[in-house]
């Protein structure tokens, strides 16, 4: 998978390591989630209804300034997370799906 952000200035801050859906991944200090992730791979998560609508999948933001629904992510522990505005922090372990979540099925 060819990520989707190049990182091409600002190398040498201090790297930050977090977990996102148990891969390990490298940021540098004062990067959003959202840079962290998309610096290592193509989205952010895949949309909730993406089996009810087919044109409707893989997630990598829009507003980029917390005011729509696109960069949602979780905690290990089920807490919701912007990751256009969440700082990394050391050790934050993220996934891309709501922790227990199901979704009625209309098929």
């Amino acid at each position: 998978m060819t990520p989707r952000f190049k990182r091409l200035v600002e190398t040498d801050r201090p790297a930050v390591s977090l977990t996102v859906d148990g891969r390990a991944i490298k940021a540098l200090a004062g990067d959003t989630l959202m840079v962290a992730m998309l610096t290592h791979g193509d989205a952010l998560r895949t949309s909730e209804f993406a089996s009810l609508e087919p044109g409707d999948g893989r997630r990598a933001g829009f507003c980029l300034m917390s005011a729509c629904q696109d960069c949602w992510v979780w905690t290990a522990d089920g807490h919701r997370l912007r990751a256009c505005s969440t700082p990394v922090e050391e050790g934050m372990a993220i996934s891309t799906s709501q922790p227990e979540a199901s979704w009625a099925s209309l098929l």
